[in-house]
């Protein structure tokens, strides 16, 4: 499967040393490498648990990541309580503390990580071939045996609380924070952060983190990506050997549930203003509820992302970088989620051209949906989607990570080429339709933190929106 590029070639005037002219070309782009796909081997245990396995006979190295449903999108009235709970789980397990348990992966060469994302718990366990075996007893541990110590979560919860109080003096978090809690309504899974708030993590307890862990692991509910020099038979074994006593939650206790949820009705254009005074820079966050990954439309609109902010070279960095010199990087982000994330721009500017950046990020979000893209501009993007896909498919972390991605939406591995495929038909038309139906300039969550006594002026005389200025910490109710 192949995605042609269609770059031009620019012709290049020189002088010679007897002063003759003479034209150079730069290389035309050729076609991006050809993508191959791993395949994906299956198995299953007797208690539910679901084994993928993708042999990579390359090295002696091996992976096994555990994919648990539910991850932040079961927080409930917990705010970071998933978060919380992951970063726990490897704090102590079995008959070793935190650092008798670290000594151990260490000896055997192995790592293993432990987190949250919105759709799931991860652990990540990572060692040589011939020491997999006894890592994935910790690994065991930690997910069937963690010890939740009182000391080791009042530890963890402190440093939760500084980290969010750190987070004020990061103007992009608390721009992100903001747009958020402004951009998805309160009950929504989006409208906190990932980490939660210091007013839920304070109350979080050894008790709060064993109840939220027992009702949460049920291996009816996981799956066990294996990467690395492993056949079928031998993923299996460690798989029976380390999980096969896994158990579901007990009878009686409270199982939370995975909400579907759809994106807000986007409302009218709004300015949020955060005031930090004497800020030298403004942090500009402008977004919108994206499309979900299912949608016709997600080919298009990866491609608008690409276009818009998504690469160095894309048009806002290249006209606030470039062209301006009032930012030193201006990009987009579009999170894909099973539920529709969010799809914002993120540009911090100096504090006296703040409105001046603001009107050009409206009118280039508008430009998307308003006139077609040139062609040469979309090869571009089409080639930066398609190397950067087989980029993403060389190590066992790259697939086990693509593994995890394509898991929350229950897709098989193969929908990789699928996608390259469909993104390689988008047309001009297809790209600007997209962005005008989820980009439209009058329903965009705008963010500004900054210095409000210099930039809230300015940012009024474009008359684009109402402005509300807010605090960093959300009223209670929102």
């Amino acid at each position: 499967m192949r995605i042609a590029s269609a770059i031009g070639v620019l012709t290049v005037v020189a002088v010679t040393r007897s002063g003759a002219q003479a034209t150079a070309t730069t290389p035309t782009l050729g076609p991006p490498p050809m993508l191959t796909v791993p395949g994906v081997e299956h198995s299953a245990l007797a208690n539910g648990l679901r084994i993928e396995l993708v042999p990579m006979h390359e090295l002696p190295l091996a992976q096994a990541t555990l994919v648990i449903d539910g991850g932040a999108r079961l927080d409930g009235t917990k705010p970071g309580i998933a978060s919380f709970t992951a970063g726990m789980l490897d704090e102590g397990a079995g008959m070793r503390d935190a650092f008798a348990f670290a000594s151990e992966l260490e000896y055997l060469g192995a790592t293993l990580q432990t987190d949250a994302t919105w759709d799931a718990v991860t652990l990540t366990l990572r060692a040589p071939t011939h020491t997999i075996a006894r890592a994935m007893t910790l690994l065991a541990d930690a997910v069937l045996r963690p010890r939740f110590s009182t000391v080791d979560v009042t530890r963890q919860r402190d440093l939760r609380l500084a980290a969010i109080l750190q987070e004020r003096d990061d103007p992009q978090t608390l721009a992100e924070r903001v747009f958020r809690r402004n951009a998805y309504p309160a009950g929504h899974p989006y409208h906190f952060a990932l980490g939660g708030d210091s007013t839920t993590v304070a109350g979080f307890d050894s008790t709060t983190i064993r109840a939220f862990w027992t009702s949460i692991a049920d291996p009816r509910h996981a799956t066990l990506i294996v990467t690395g020099d492993l056949t079928l038979s031998q993923a299996r074994a460690l798989a029976q050997g380390a999980l096969a006593e896994w158990r579901p939650p007990p009878r009686g206790v409270a199982v939370p549930k995975v909400r579907s949820v759809t994106a807000p009705v986007p409302a009218p254009m709004r300015f949020v203003l955060v005031d930090r005074p004497d800020a030298e820079q403004s942090m500009i966050v402008i977004g919108t509820p994206a499309p979900m990954r299912s949608s016709a439309d997600y080919a298009a609109f990866t491609l608008v992302d690409i276009l818009l902010g998504g690469s160095f070279s894309a048009r806002l960095n290249d006209i606030l970088r470039e062209q301006k010199g009032w930012v030193y990087h201006a990009r987009s982000y579009l999170e894909w989620r099973p539920v529709p994330g969010p799809f914002f721009v993120v540009a911090p500017t100096r504090t006296d051209v703040t409105d001046s950046a603001l009107a050009v990020l409206v009118r280039e979000i508008g430009r998307m949906g308003a006139e077609p893209v040139p062609e040469i501009e979309l090869a571009r993007a089409r080639a930066y989607v398609a190397i950067g896909a087989s980029r993403k498919l060389e190590t066992t972390g790259q697939v086990a990570d693509r593994l995890v991605a394509l898991h929350a939406f229950g897709f098989p591995i193969d929908t990789v080429s699928s996608e390259l495929d469909a993104i390689g038909r988008v047309s001009a038309s297809d790209v600007q339709a997209a962005a005008g139906r989820h980009l439209d300039p009058a329903h965009l969550t705008v963010v500004v933190v900054g210095d409000v006594t210099r930039i809230q002026p300015g940012i009024e005389a474009l008359g684009l929106g109402p402005i509300e200025v807010q605090e960093i910490e959300a009223p209670a109710g929102r």
